[in-house]
């Protein structure tokens, strides 16, 4: 049933097979959004640009949630930065420039650089938002009905938004208190801590080899620290990583500089007249061994953010600690949906922009939403990077699905041995019987950028040959892509 109000229809029923849109008159919205992150900044925008009257709402006030404010983007500044201090110490001389034994770096300056890039990207997000015409309410937002987000605004009072669907795009955060430690942002830090310190450490000790650990280790391990990663697995690169590629990528690191205690767990972190002790034992039991540092950087994991969301009050039904969606992502409470971190899947930025513009062409046109968590692609911004897309050898075997394997190095590339940078290789999988394209896993100095084609190929169902077939430019490192399919589908590269 469809009733009109003002100019505008409102429905929320498939009528004859067709699908009504949502829309609102007077002052209420068709979505809100509550989060301003990648997953709710893309939701919003989408949406307006499909005619829904839409707000975004968001406790941080400047848009772009972790990602841009505190993440991805940062931590990607201060990567690029030491990245070519550390390439221009130590690698000038090898290509025949001079003067550059006396470099010096300047970390005030790049960490000024860092903040000019993050303001530049959040503003740009309201350019975005005032150009589409969203709406944006700065404050901590929560769900008081199955129509209704309750704003306490940052600047003092209260704004009740209504809204015929609400979208939950909260993202998450850095799980501060463990056992044994406590961050204080100070000497004990967090990735966001690790963003804004003051001067690089002597000697910074990593809690976590995961992603977030490697990266933001590696950052400082360039710029002079002597940086020791403590890891309670016995591989690093966290939950989902190959196993042949996270051992490649521990010695590529290793050889870097950076040290390694695998299969350790932390017991205590103590604060010690200006220094830090922290204190170790084999994850399996055994002696305890203590470590001297001037900074911690804790990086253990992070955890859905439902704070004061009002979600159990408003009768939304949990997973676990995940906001259990459908196949649509909507919520127990029809009105509502739910994506990107709050949700299950990886916890990635690339899943929540995916995942909040599908919601909203949902919500605007009724077009079923659909992802496939098996196709995301995750990158370590380490130097060198590493990539990958789809299944893992643990994977199939665990499996029981047989596989071919091709791999092909890059120091048997022209492109890579003409830039000095041959370490890494391109693994492909392929299903022994039909070819299939299974998974890409990529070690290079642009593994995250040369993964985009692997993507492409597996989810739109390609076999290894038919990446082994495309025309790619010469020189170019992207070649190992297609070397490796060669190996996986012929048997054999043409080099390499």
């Amino acid at each position: 049933m469809a009733v009109i109000l003002g100019r505008r229809v409102v429905s929320t029923h498939k009528t004859s097979g067709s699908f009504l849109r949502f829309f609102s008159a007077s002052t209420e919205y068709d979505l809100c959004v509550i989060g301003g992150g990648p997953g709710g900044y893309t939701g919003a925008i989408k949406a307006a640009q499909l005619g829904l009257k839409t707000i975004c709402v968001d406790k941080r006030g400047v848009p772009g949630g972790t990602c841009l404010n505190v993440g991805c983007i940062p931590s990607k500044a201060m990567l690029q930065a030491s990245a070519l201090y550390h390439e221009a110490k130590h690698t000038f001389e090898q290509r025949g420039i001079t003067g550059a034994g006396g470099l010096g770096a300047d970390f005030g300056k790049m960490m000024a650089n860092k903040d000019s890039a993050v303001k530049k990207l959040t503003g740009g997000i309201e350019g975005l938002f005032k150009r589409d015409k969203v709406a944006y309410s700065k404050g901590w937002g929560k769900i008081t009905g199955p129509n209704t987000v309750t704003v306490a605004l940052n600047d003092g009072g209260e704004e009740v938004i209504n809204a015929k669907n609400i979208m939950i795009a909260t993202g998450s955060e850095i799980i501060e208190k463990l056992p044994f430690v406590t961050v204080d942002e100070e000497q004990i830090v967090s990735s966001t801590g690790a963003l804004e310190l003051k001067k690089v450490p002597e000697k910074l000790v990593v809690i976590g080899g995961g992603v977030i650990g490697l990266e933001l280790g590696s950052v400082y391990e360039r710029l002079g620290s002597k940086v020791t990663v403590v890891e309670f697995l016995p591989t690093i690169g966290g939950l989902g990583i190959d196993a042949e590629v996270s051992r490649d990528m521990q010695r590529i690191l290793k050889k870097q500089g950076m040290q390694f205690k695998m299969s350790t767990k932390v017991t205590a972190v103590e604060k010690t007249g200006g220094a830090l002790k922290i204190t170790t034992e084999p994850a399996a039991g055994g002696d305890a061994e203590s470590i001297d540092a001037d900074v911690c950087l804790v990086c253990v994991g992070r955890r859905e953010f439902l704070d004061g969301l009002g979600a159990q009050e408003a009768g939304i039904e949990m997973d676990g600690r995940k906001i259990k969606v459908d196949d649509c992502y909507r919520t127990n409470v029809p009105s509502i949906f739910a994506i990107g971190d709050v949700v299950h899947g990886p916890m990635l930025a690339h899943k929540a922009e995916d995942e909040g513009a599908m919601v909203a062409e949902y919500i605007a046109t009724g077009t079923k939403p659909h992802l496939d968590f098996n196709n995301v692609p995750s990158v370590v911004y380490t130097h060198p990077e590493v990539a990958w897309v789809g299944k893992t050898e643990e994977m199939l075997r665990a499996e029981g699905v047989e596989y071919k394997k091709g791999k092909f190095s890059f120091a048997a590339n022209g492109r890579a041995i003409a830039n000095m940078d041959t370490d890494g290789f391109v693994k492909v999988l392929s299903c022994k019987k039909t070819d299939k394209l299974l998974g890409v896993h990529i070690i290079n100095a642009i593994a995250g950028d040369i993964i985009g084609p692997a993507c492409v190929g597996i989810e739109y169902g390609a076999s290894a040959e038919d990446i082994a077939r495309v025309c790619m430019a010469h020189p170019t490192v992207s070649e190992v892509l297609k070397g490796a399919a060669q190996k996986a589908s012929f048997g054999k590269a043409i080099s390499g």
